[in-house]
């Protein structure tokens, strides 16, 4: 079975364009040109994968994407936004955006940005040990992308969850940010190391973590990351 999208475009010209491109890379594409038809369509379930434009008529972007998730639907995000700046992007973070994309943008980059959101919902059968584990007071739950700190849930996006399990498989491990885009993005673009940071930001966020104490996530200067367990 194809995988199934969802384009939410309120730019006609952009949405066929999305559509005519995903369709002839075999995807099942479905459309909606503005907020509230997004969320009706989206509640329905059955998607693999969501483009989300953040500037749209009636219902914005952001809101979409925070109803979705206090919804329930995990299904993973792809942002389309204008806007570079750290904390705009940070902010469709923060309501369980998964990635984001620029515009303008060329049609080869969201494709693979799409066929690594549907891929990293699927853990790779090395990183499932850590399912049902206790690792530094945290035991994640990958199916359902939410992470128990100490008995307490917190949900994440499909991307953090991918995020945390890379992290908490590898302990004590200097990681890169270009091996995390590697590995968790399984990115083979030139994409920003930013990409990085903000979900690392969004992460520690959820965690409780701070980049000045970090009790899990640790910035190693000029390296990458490090997860520390204990």
């Amino acid at each position: 079975m194809p995988h199934s999208v969802l384009v939410i475009e309120d730019d006609a010209g952009i949405r066929l364009a999305l559509e005519d491109s995903l369709r002839i890379a075999g995807y099942d594409v479905h459309t909606a040109g503005d907020g509230t038809a997004a969320l009706d369509r989206a509640l329905h379930g059955g998607l693999d994968a969501i483009v989300l434009d953040l500037m749209l008529p009636e219902i914005g972007g952001l809101s979409v994407c925070a109803e979705l998730r206090n919804k329930g639907i995990d299904t993973p995000v792809l942002m389309l936004t204008a806007k570079t700046e750290l904390g705009d992007i940070l902010r469709g973070f923060a309501v369980g955006a998964d990635d984001y994309l620029t515009k303008p943008f060329e049609a080869l980059e969201l494709l693979a940005r799409i066929r690594a959101l549907v891929n990293r919902s699927q853990p790779p059968i090395d990183e499932r040990v850590i399912q049902g584990r206790v690792i530094g007071g945290l035991c994640l739950d990958i199916r359902n992308s939410v992470v128990w700190r100490f008995g307490a849930a917190i949900e994440l996006s499909a991307t953090e969850s991918a995020l945390l399990r890379y992290f908490m498989a590898h302990p004590d491990q200097t990681l890169s940010r270009e091996r995390l885009l590697r590995d968790v993005w399984d990115s083979r673009l030139s994409e920003s190391t930013r990409t990085v940071d903000a979900h690392v930001a969004s992460l520690r966020r959820k965690l409780g973590d701070t980049s000045d104490r970090p009790r899990w996530i640790r910035t190693v200067f000029g390296k990458g990351y490090e997860f520390v367990p204990d």
